[in-house]
């Protein structure tokens, strides 16, 4: 187990209370005050997750939750495992605490209401239900995937069974966004619209798509993962990217009652729409590295289903209450190109053994792709796309030397597909290509989001 970084927490600690009392105690306070209080509980998020692993993990190893790291040379080391509780724990935590900042401006009393009659004043003035319903919502939801999260790491439920228990824990935000009038209308791209219009109404199969992102969120980082610190690491670049493309939306040059002044309703909505998202990601972005402090190579813990369940139903939430989905899923490009390559896997076209992580050689420690065997000739269907795919170096086929018959085939999934262009290398480096590789997909996402969206969509990228 590594150390906990003491000098570093200590050093945190007085910084983000600064952040946090720093709206309520400075003359000039920040152009968005609650967002310093953010800032400061993802610095809290950090510090707690950090601190609290190396001693709550032992109890999770007594429990049984524990796993073998099989890329290590001593493969029956155990380490804890489902850590991610301890960091869904600390996020929601924080997420409730944060409530009371969230709607400080409307639960405190103007001065002129503490001139006259502030109980008056404040029982008349509007309460934002709308947001607080949607934030609870929000909440529910979260709460929902860490315990289906943990029930996954407790019973190991089949792949087959797993991929609609996000919809589950969608429910809740789906029916307050129904509640509150949600949008189900597209922007159509120009091309179409002499033959569909500028826009068109969805209706249910609006819900359904949300239903889906959830789903598709929830387990693609899931399906993604084998070696140590994958799994939080697409988390954290992935929450990195919804909170650098949410700062693009804030209009720093307005403040207090310019800002409500000098922009239409329509871009006020939007700018409390990103700010909610920062608000979900910012804490997010502490707990995930303070995960990764313990989680990286060699791993001393691991994260288990549980974080694939809690943060990818953060993204969708996000994504879903933020109107930009689409957005959101432009971030997933290394994971739904993952999907599509595992898929002839997940669905039974092609065996799919139980561990589908690369081969160690024990003794130089370097991996190599895995590989599925066929105990009977593969199907038609399954021979063509194992063809095409070998033909795009995707994977690797071992054949028959007389029938020609597919008698094996490097798994499919990405970390393979990277051991078959580079040879065999350690597990650190291809850690390190998985994380550039998902840079790389935040990189494209940003230039398709404002540059070539142009040539489909009009008006303002933003």
């Amino acid at each position: 187990m590594r150390r906990v970084p003491y000098l570093l927490v200590a050093g945190l600690v007085p910084l983000a209370a600064w952040l946090v009392a720093r709206p309520f105690i400075d003359a000039s306070p920040p152009t968005f005050p609650v967002l310093s209080v953010s800032l400061g509980f993802a610095l809290v998020a950090f510090a707690a997750t950090v601190a609290l692993i190396p001693g709550l993990a032992p109890a999770f190893a007594r429990a049984g939750l524990k796993g073998r790291d099989l890329l290590k040379p001593d493969s029956t080391l155990e380490i804890p495992e489902s850590i991610g509780l301890i960091s869904a724990s600390v996020y929601i935590l924080l997420l409730i605490v944060f409530i009371p900042f969230l709607f400080a401006d409307a639960l405190r009393p103007s001065k002129i209401a503490e001139e006259k009659t502030p109980l008056t004043e404040v029982a008349s003035r509007p309460f934002p239900h709308q947001q607080l319903s949607a934030y609870l919502s929000a909440l529910l939801s979260l709460y929902t995937a860490t315990l289906l999260g943990f029930l996954d790491d407790v019973f190991d439920i089949r792949w087959r069974h797993k991929l609609p228990i996000p919809i589950v824990a969608s429910v809740p935000m789906l029916i307050v966004y129904f509640a509150d009038g949600g949008i189900t209308s597209v922007v159509v791209p120009t091309p179409l619209r002499p033959y569909l219009g500028q826009i068109v109404d969805l209706g249910a199969l609006y819900y359904v798509y949300m239903a889906m992102v959830s789903t598709f969120c929830t387990n693609s980082i899931n399906i993604l993962a084998g070696i140590n610190g994958l799994e939080v690491s697409q988390a954290l670049i992935i929450a990195l990217s919804i909170a650098a493309n949410d700062l693009l939306y804030l209009p720093w040059r307005f403040t207090g009652a310019e800002w409500s002044a000098g922009m239409a309703y329509g871009s006020v909505a939007l700018v409390e729409r990103h700010l909610l998202s920062l608000y979900f990601m910012l804490p997010l972005i502490g707990v995930c590295a303070g995960l990764l402090y313990h989680n990286r190579h060699p791993a001393s813990v691991f994260p288990g289903d549980t974080l694939c369940y809690f943060t990818g139903m953060a993204f969708a939430v996000v994504g879903i209450l933020g109107h930009f989905s689409k957005t959101l899923l432009l971030f997933f490009i290394p994971q739904a190109f993952n999907f599509i390559l595992s898929a002839p896997q997940l669905f039974g076209l092609v065996p799919c053994p139980r561990h589908r992580v690369p081969r160690v050689d024990r003794k130089t420690l370097l991996l190599s792709p895995s590989v599925a065997q066929f105990e009977r000739p593969p199907s038609t269907l399954a021979t063509l796309v194992l063809r095409i795919f070998a033909a795009l170096r995707l994977t690797r086929l071992t054949t028959h030397p007389h029938t020609g018959v597919i008698m094996e085939a490097t798994n499919l999934t990405v970390l393979n597909m990277l051991l078959l262009w580079t040879g065999p290398i350690r597990e650190a480096t291809l850690v390190w290509a998985c994380v550039a590789l998902q840079f790389a997909g935040s990189v494209v996402a940003f230039t398709v989001r404002y540059g070539l969206a142009g040539l489909v969509y009009d008006g303002d990228r933003r």
